[in-house]
């Protein structure tokens, strides 16, 4: 079964005169259970391909497809309850809130949508990770690593069928 689908997916921009084609004509299929790597120099387009992988970004052309949900069929309020349910993304910058500790962080787009964690998986994840000391500490009192951790617990919490690293 196809968890993942994009077709024919461009993204361009223009810098002044010049039309920089960040991606042109992406084809991908990914079935569910399957792992897919990216590879490419840095500004070769691998986080722009994630971004619209995600409906984070819209593309120039193309369609993606998460599922049986074309995402450009949604709008901008349904796709943002889409990927908080659907997607889990992990950052190159982990974007962790701030001013919330780590457990919030990782609980946050279960918050957003008004729902309570599965406590078990959450336990299972934090163990699985090696945050259960860091819980209550603040994004910055956390090395990059942990940072990274928890950023990863916060992709998984809400079991979605795709995740996205950057």
């Amino acid at each position: 079964m196809i968890q993942l689908r994009a077709n024919n997916l461009k993204k361009y921009y223009q810098r002044g005169t010049h039309l920089i084609k960040a991606l042109d004509g992406i084809d991908l299929e990914v079935e569910r259970g399957c792992f897919l790597a990216v590879m490419g120099v840095s500004g070769s387009g691998k986080s722009t391909l994630l971004h619209l992988l995600g409906g984070l970004d819209e593309p120039t052309e193309g369609r993606v497809q998460i599922g049986e949900v074309l995402l450009d069929n949604l709008d901008e309020e349904e796709k943002s309850v889409f990927r908080r349910r659907k997607v889990g993304f992990i950052f190159q910058n982990y974007n962790l809130a701030p001013m919330l500790n780590i457990y919030e962080n990782i609980v946050f787009p279960l918050t957003l949508d008004g729902r309570k964690p599965d406590e078990e998986l959450l336990r299972s994840i934090v163990s699985f990770l090696r945050l259960e000391d860091l819980m209550e500490a603040f994004p910055g009192e956390l090395s990059g690593g942990q940072q990274q951790r928890a950023a990863i617990a916060r992709a998984l919490i809400a079991k979605p069928p795709v995740v996205l690293a950057d």
